[in-house]
Parts: structure tokens; C-alpha cells; sequence
């Protein structure tokens, strides 16, 4: 199933805010409306609106978070934790949250136009998973410098998670550590996830 490229506001009128894909927020009374029009949800949907939350907020597709899920089966810890710290640590992710990109497919298009930088290189995968102590940074060039220093000028000044530090007017971020679980800022029951997947198989 490729990646999702659909209207963005449907899917948040059915799965509620998700701010990695994009800025908008449904409006209180739709998903009352919603769920009134849908009556009573089973446990199979309940743990496939999860899934798809989490999905269409990383921008991802069927594979690839089966994928993280299967890595993050088999890492020490709770499976659910580290599949959201295993997304949160992606290069596009970072980018969003350090608010160098107004949402995650934006911060997407930056890396695979080779505008970004980790630890002085070049780096055009979006899912490439960055460590603690890893430096993000632009090219060094205008337009890549031009681009950043937009975004991070009119992104909402929300504060930025304490596992990254942001440098605005160098237009550099550091990863300061793996993200603790609390902030993570989407509203999410990772284990109906897992739970969603370990009874596909």
C-alpha cells in the first residue's frame, strides 16, 4: 500500500488532530458528529483507527510500519514504547519537531531535495534514524538557508520537546537524547497497535 496522498482533512475529520501531517484541526463538533453517525465501534476498528493514526501522522506506509514494528518487537522493553521512540528518532520527524518544517511530508521534501544536514553530510533518507548527539543542519547554500530560517520564523512558537535543542539563528538542531514517551505530543495507545498487528499474524 503506497504512502497516503489523499485529502488531509479527511482524515482528520475520522482520526482527530495530527499534527505531523498536517496544521489543520477538525472542529470539536465533527468528531462527536462521527461517532454518532457510527454507533457503537468494535475492538478490531478501535485498534485500526490507532494504527492509522500513527500512521498517517509519521507519513508512512503498511510496510514500513510493520516493519517498525517488527524491529521494535524484537528490542529489549516494551514493544509499544519503542516503536514510538524508533518514529520519533526518524530524520523527518526531527525536522518537524525542531519546527525546521511545518509538517512531516514538508520536512520530507527537504531531505530528499538535499537541503539537510547530519553532522556535516548530506543526508536524502527521510527515515534515516538519527542518535543522540547527531547535529541537524542545512546545506550551506541561500535557498537552503532561506527555506529553514521560513520555517522556523512562522512555525507556532510551541515549545521544543526536551530531547532536542534548537539553535534558531544558526538554523541548527541537536538531538540531545532518545525522546521520553510524555513528549510525544499525539494522542496515541501504541499497544492497540502492536495489538492491531500481532493478531494480523
Amino acid at each position: 500500500m503506497s504512502r497516503y496522498r489523499g485529502p488531509r482533512f479527511k482524515k482528520i475529520r475520522r482520526l482527530g488532530a495530527l499534527p505531523g501531517l498536517t496544521s489543520k484541526r477538525p472542529k470539536s463538533g465533527s468528531d462527536l458528529k462521527s461517532q454518532l453517525r457510527s454507533g457503537k465501534r468494535s475492538q478490531y476498528r478501535i485498534r485500526l483507527e490507532e494504527k492509522q493514526k500513527l500512521r498517517f501522522h509519521y507519513g508512512l506506509t503498511e510496510r514500513q510500519l510493520l516493519r517498525y514494528v517488527h524491529i521494535a518487537g524484537k528490542a529489549k522493553g516494551s514493544t509499544g514504547q519503542v516503536l514510538l521512540q524508533l518514529l520519533e528518532m526518524r530524520l523527518d520527524n526531527i525536522l518537524f519537531r525542531l519546527g525546521m518544517a511545518s509538517t512531516i511530508p514538508a520536512a520530507r521534501q527537504l531531505v530528499n531535495h538535499r537541503h539537510v544536514l547530519v553532522n556535516g553530510r548530506i543526508v536524502d533518507i527521510p527515515s534515516y534514524r538519527c542518535k543522540p548527539q547527531d547535529i541537524i543542519s542545512t546545506k550551506d547554500n541561500q535557498r537552503s538557508k532561506a527555506l529553514i530560517q521560513n520555517n522556523i520564523s512562522s512555525s507556532p512558537q510551541e515549545e521544543v520537546p526536551k530531547h532536542l535543542t534548537l539553535d534558531s539563528i544558526e538554523n541548527k538542531g541537536l538531538v540531545n537524547q532518545i525522546i521520553d514517551s510524555k513528549w510525544i505530543g499525539l494522542k496515541i495507545n501504541e499497544l492497540l497497535v502492536v495489538e492491531y498487528y500481532s493478531r494480523q499474524t
